[in-house]
């Protein structure tokens, strides 16, 4: 815990994962949007600026979490639940809860620990993470925690360079690939980290040599423009067969073509607003998706959702489990890894007291039929 990211910017504060400065700034652990609010005020310009980016004029984010919102549900009445099981399953593993952390880069600017410290409050809650390409941190040191998690893959121009990273995640426990699909574009320079000031909270590639760095150069690491519905089959030969999910789908007819070129899921994402503002929200695409693909393979949904009640419709509208990012990362700013158990515990408490008003005992039971269309 030594090394130390650039969020002083002269608050002389500098939390991390001490709890006693969170407690002293009045940060309420059942409150997610207090750790917003207080990580805003304790982290670089630069680094806020970057955690909460968007694309486009309209704020995409705030659309998702709308429309989420906007869900209506049809409770049903008398029916037994007293025992409430969130538990299932995410391509064969178990998980104690459908709320699973988005992969999402520069976590070490949020704590020296970064994906290590997430990766304890998922193992903690008995859930599963996403680990980014560019995360700071060994493989080995996140499947130490013994959270199961799945690498995110931005193929690069360097195809070599991918397939070596690919490998690498699955010998270190990654169970499956998410290949993301919907960020080809970068982000403008002002929250774009190849701007930040050198130091830790830029490191990314932990899992390169320099010398490997080197030699792909910086055009070799850039995102791969020509990636097609075949890279899904190259995904699984280079990776000795993981599954491999396609993140970012926003249309029935692009989840139906992965899914017949080989995909085991799909997750419908707009990277949480940053692909293109005024594009359609999950919550709007995820219906026509889950129609389109049937028992074929699973679907996944992250983006806005943001309580137990944007969860229980994501479920009711065929979602296997959802992903939450912003909201991790906001609590690992302001509380290190007992924010993140505390975000994933306020959720998993929230939907359990939907599905016990809902009159659904199990997961099985958040059918189309509980939600107003």
């Amino acid at each position: 815990m030594s090394e130390r990211s650039p969020r002083e910017r002269g608050h002389g504060v500098n939390p991390y994962a001490d709890p006693a400065p969170v407690e002293a700034a009045g940060v309420r652990t059942d409150h997610p949007d207090s750790f917003e609010t207080r990580a805003r005020q304790v982290l670089p310009d630069y680094v806020s600026a970057y955690y909460g980016a968007t694309a486009g004029r309209l704020d995409g984010s705030a659309e998702g979490e709308a429309a989420w919102s906007a869900l209506r549900f049809r409770p049903r009445a008398l029916r037994d639940v007293s025992v409430i099981d969130t538990t299932t399953t995410v391509l064969g593993t178990p998980v104690a809860s459908p709320v699973l952390v988005a992969p999402m880069a520069q976590q070490h600017a949020a704590d020296p620990e970064a994906e290590v410290a997430v990766a304890r409050a998922v193992a903690a809650a008995g859930g599963l993470l996403g680990v980014t390409t560019h995360v700071s941190v060994p493989y080995a040191a996140i499947g130490a925690t013994g959270a199961p998690w799945w690498f995110q893959v931005y193929v690069m121009r360097d195809r070599g360079l991918t397939a070596l990273l690919v490998q690498r995640a699955r010998d270190h426990g990654a169970r499956a690939l998410l290949l993301t699909v919907d960020m080809l574009a970068l982000l403008p320079a002002p929250v774009n980290p190849r701007s930040w000031p050198v130091g830790p909270a830029r490191a990314r590639h932990g899992n390169l040599t320099p010398e490997e760095l080197v030699a792909a150069g910086p055009s070799g690491l850039e995102m791969d423009p020509s990636i097609d519905f075949g890279t899904i089959g190259w995904l699984r030969e280079v990776s000795g067969g993981l599954p491999v999910l396609v993140k970012g789908v926003l249309r029935a007819d692009d989840a139906r073509r992965a899914v017949d070129a080989g995909a085991a899921g799909v997750v419908v994402s707009t990277h949480g607003g940053r692909r293109l503002g005024p594009s359609v929200t999950s919550a709007r695409a995820l219906p026509e998706v889950v129609a389109a693909v049937g028992d074929d393979a699973e679907v996944y949904v992250d983006s806005g959702l943001r309580s137990g009640e944007h969860v229980a419709g994501a479920l009711a509208l065929g979602a296997r489990a959802v992903f939450v990012g912003r909201p991790v990362m906001w609590a690992l700013a302001a509380a290190g890894e007992r924010g993140v158990v505390s975000v994933l515990g306020d959720l998993d408490t929230g939907l359990r007291r939907v599905m016990t008003q809902l009159g659904t005992a199990r997961l099985a039971d958040l059918t189309e039929e509980v939600v107003a269309r």
